[in-house]
């Protein structure tokens, strides 16, 4: 347990700083997904190839996954306010380099940073948020400092398309700086610095095992689908030894007394069900955003602001459904709502195929404010749910292995989706670029500006159509996995009422970006 210091006579202000920071998160979290298609431009942006692209987002979850545990560790050591605005200063600077990155290595290697500098952030803002409020008053604050997701997921495309519309692609990433600044001063003057009398370990070996696993595995799936094809060796080997690293972290872990990711956790069938919905969740949200930023930016033609106000519908209908959905589960069980609402996300996901270059804007709107409606319901209850089968000493390991398990899901959704849309578009594009330099068909937006710069206006239809066809694709595989995580949830709930159904507000879950 974290220490008690005195109660701050002015909490109020502790819990501004702290959504403040919460903020920076979710605003980044989706800011960069309006950028991509500039990004992808080779003279307005960094000419990024769609592995590229896939690595600079992948990797912001992949580093903040595999850090979250000695974040926790190093914040029970040395005081969590002194963690706290390490994470800030790293974020902050990081957020500068990658603003002017000189080239998509650069960029991935500054997103990396961000995702560290992120990773201290989180875990000792609960921290501080524990030891601050008295437990009458712990679950409305908390409540106050998740709506800080609701905001970000809305706010950062709508931020990013104003700065994109005025300003060069890396002007994305200098909202962060202003916000770093102010709540560095707040955190300095108002927050307290609780620590553990009962220090955690670092766990270097876990953290470097499962950094470098996910890594293989990630480098692997995303090579695979951009450079020659799934034969070469050196793909098989990047997951084979990616999966044989994870393996060993878990077998580690599972070997510690007090473990920093405890795979036991899983025996627990409504912990596991639970966690491997939401992965699944998760890997497709993060997916569908992905090829979404091509389909309105590129093939549709948006500006990045009016594509940012598209998403507005989605972001809208997380934050109606998260309260909506944790009600109906106290009543109705798990089960049949949180099963029911990743089937109706499912449809929506297969409603995507009803997307061409003509589709109406209304119809995607209701597409997908459905979507995040169904977000919103899946996610609350699911997390209340599998933190509610934890007895009370295991809490906080169970919800530190959940947020990992959510950002795993993130860069698999980069990785497998992304590579399934970029694979496949080059498939269907090949036929119609033979002849011409490889690179044409490497991505939709490498084929409009050879064909703008070269004069060949009719291949430009020609990409937006196999692209289209490259999204019908991959929104069938998320379906799958999200079909395939609605049946795991409903197996393991439908036995009994449900476990959250005295969940309180502390448990329920931040929204996300749909």
């Amino acid at each position: 347990m974290v220490s008690q210091p005195p109660l701050p006579t002015r909490p109020g202000r502790v819990l501004a700083v702290l959504v403040l920071s919460a903020l920076l998160i979710w605003i980044d979290s989706t800011v960069l997904g309006i950028a991509l298609e500039r990004l992808a431009d080779p003279v307005d942006g960094l000419g990024a190839t769609p592995g590229q692209l896939q690595w600079a987002i992948g990797i912001y979850s992949l580093l903040f996954a595999t850090a979250l545990f000695a974040a926790g560790a190093l914040g029970d050591r040395y005081g969590h306010r002194t963690v706290l605005m390490i994470g800030l200063v790293v974020f902050g600077a990081s957020s500068a380099w990658a603003a002017w990155a000189t080239g998509p290595t650069m960029l991935v290697l500054a997103r990396a940073t961000m995702g560290l500098g992120g990773a201290l952030i989180m875990p000792t803002s609960m921290a501080i948020l524990g030891s601050t409020f008295a437990p009458e008053r712990r679950a409305g604050a908390i409540a106050v400092w998740s709506s800080a997701a609701g905001v970000g997921v809305a706010a950062g495309p709508v931020l990013g398309g104003l700065l994109l519309s005025r300003f060069w692609w890396g002007s994305v990433f200098l909202i962060n700086l202003p916000l770093v600044a102010i709540a560095l001063v707040g955190a300095a003057l108002v927050l307290p610095n609780p620590r553990s009398p009962q220090r955690r370990r670092l766990d270097p070996l876990g953290l470097g095992l499962s950094t470098l696993g996910l890594l293989g595995l990630s480098y692997g799936l995303i090579e695979g689908g951009h450079q020659g094809g799934w034969s070469r060796w050196q793909v098989w080997a990047s997951i084979a030894a990616g999966l044989v690293l994870i393996a060993a972290f878990l077998y580690s872990e599972a070997r510690e007394h007090d473990p920093s990711f405890d795979p036991r956790l899983f025996r627990n069938r409504h912990f596991a069900a639970g966690n491997v919905a939401l992965g699944a969740l998760f890997l497709t949200i993060t997916g569908q955003a992905f090829y979404q930023t091509f389909y309105l930016q590129g093939s549709r033609g948006f500006s990045p602001l009016h594509a940012g106000l598209l998403t507005l519908p989605g972001a809208t209908g997380v934050v109606l459904g998260s309260p909506l959905g944790a009600r109906l589960a106290a009543r109705f069980g798990i089960a049949r709502i949180s099963g029911t609402a990743l089937a109706a996300f499912t449809l929506c996901l297969i409603l995507n195929l009803t997307y061409t270059v003509d589709t109406s804007l209304v119809w995607f709107c209701i597409v997908g404010a459905t979507a995040g409606l169904a977000i919103g319901a899946a996610v609350a209850p699911t997390t209340a749910g599998v933190v509610a089968t934890l007895p009370m000493d295991r809490i906080g390991a169970g919800s530190a292995v959940s947020n990992a398990i959510r950002q795993v899901g993130s860069v698999l959704g980069v990785a497998v989706i992304g590579t399934i849309v970029s694979s496949t578009y080059q498939h269907a594009i090949a036929p119609s670029v033979v002849g011409l330099p490889d690179a044409v068909g490497e991505s939709a937006e490498a084929t409009r500006h050879f064909a703008v710069a070269s004069g060949r206006p009719q291949l430009v239809p020609l990409a937006n159509d196999a692209f289209i066809h490259a999204m019908h694709t991959a929104a069938l595989v998320a379906a799958g996995f999200t079909l395939a995580g609605a049946v795991v949830l409903i197996l393991a709930f439908g036995s009994r009422r449900s476990p959250s159904a005295p969940a309180s507000e502390e448990q329920v879950a931040e929204p996300v970006r749909p």
